[in-house]
């Protein structure tokens, strides 16, 4: 049997669906042939992208916004049931000519197989191991911020919040020309993620003041407010952090209005306004992934579970009994897939 004869016989995938506030659980659904310019992709890594997929763990995207924070593979509705997920790396088994044996990078939910249009793909390079390539979307999402931030020669830029989104800009701002760079968090443990990342590490209290640009990527009132002291006369702070439908205070008449600041979003989901007109989010994403081959990135990999374990997994993760800044699921080899697809019982495990 060839690829292309054994990739189409599988008529079943098996998909991550959050199904209730604090609620997930795998679902087997049929999956069609790949039409054409349609390729079968099957997983070997996703990646948890902690704080949004929480979010959406605990049935907390606003109304209002619903439609923009869809992620572009989505299948549902927030709050739920919806089938969500960004980060995931897989090998094509069946697609155009030229596609089958490509290792790629798709923006898509966390589903052990999923038929795509191959523009839909970011082919992963020769030097990015695939299990690193899982923070093409993250990668993707600093990069888009840096975009938004502007800096420039000789600036002073701090970057608050040591998690996953905050570590990976300040990794990438380590390569710029800049007069200093600070990684800010109240954790002191952090300071060994900064230092394996070659940057700087400061608790809030003793961070530098007067910045060119402050990039807030802690999510917390606290982190927008020392933000506001942090950056200088006529600064800007680039506001990266997702609230969901948590609300904050800020004291607007201290700083922000005497200082004349400027607070700017940056969100993922439109190229930034600095390089709309002249990148598209295919090139946004192929040089993210080109960025990977940087071997320091493993250090944002930590852990690893099972696609089996994964209702259990993401509650661990929210309710704090695992800690990760990127948690790898880890998805069967092509046979164990194979005969799991070739099944017509339904497969569904549920945590409740």
């Amino acid at each position: 049997m060839t690829i292309s004869e054994h990739a189409t016989s599988e008529r079943h995938a098996t998909a991550y669906w959050t199904v209730g506030p604090k609620q997930g659980e795998l679902r087997s659904e049929d999956l069609p042939a790949p039409g054409p310019g349609e390729a079968l992709v099957r997983t070997l890594y996703s990646g948890i992208s902690k704080g949004t997929e929480l979010v959406v763990h605990h049935a907390s995207v606003p109304a209002c916004v619903a439609d923009a924070m869809a992620a572009p593979n989505q299948e549902g509705d927030f709050p739920y049931p919806v089938k969500f997920g960004y980060l995931t790396v897989g090998v094509v088994e069946d697609g155009p000519e030229g596609w089958a044996g490509r290792t790629v990078f798709c923006l898509y939910p966390h589903q052990d197989r999923f038929i795509v249009p191959v523009e839909s793909l970011t082919v992963v390079p020769d030097g990015v191991p695939a299990r690193r390539a899982v923070l093409t979307g993250t990668v993707e999402t600093a990069v888009n911020g840096l975009w938004e931030a502007g800096p420039r020669l000789g600036d002073r830029v701090a970057v608050i919040g040591a998690g996953l989104v905050g570590g990976m800009v300040a990794k990438l701002l380590a390569g710029f020309p800049l007069a200093r760079l600070q990684l800010i968090d109240v954790d002191p443990a952090k300071r060994a993620f900064a230092d394996a990342l070659g940057v700087d590490f400061s608790h809030p209290d003793d961070a530098l003041p007067d910045c060119d640009i402050v990039i807030h990527c802690s999510a917390s009132q606290e982190g927008l407010q020392r933000s506001l002291q942090l950056v200088g006369d006529d600064g800007d702070i680039i506001e990266m952090s997702w609230y969901a439908d948590r609300k904050i205070s800020l004291p607007l008449g201290e700083d922000f209005h005497a200082r004349r600041l400027s607070i700017r979003a940056s969100q993922v989901g439109m190229v930034a306004r600095a390089r709309r007109h002249r990148r598209t989010n295919a090139e946004r994403l192929a040089l993210a992934v080109s960025l990977l081959q940087d071997p320091v990135f493993d250090v944002f990999l930590t852990g690893a579970s099972r696609f089996e374990e994964l209702p259990g997994t993401v509650q661990r993760l929210a309710d704090g009994t695992l800690d990760a800044l990127c948690h790898v699921i880890e998805y069967p080899p092509a046979d164990a897939q194979s005969a799991e697809a070739q099944s017509t019982a339904p497969f569904t495990e549920a945590t409740r």
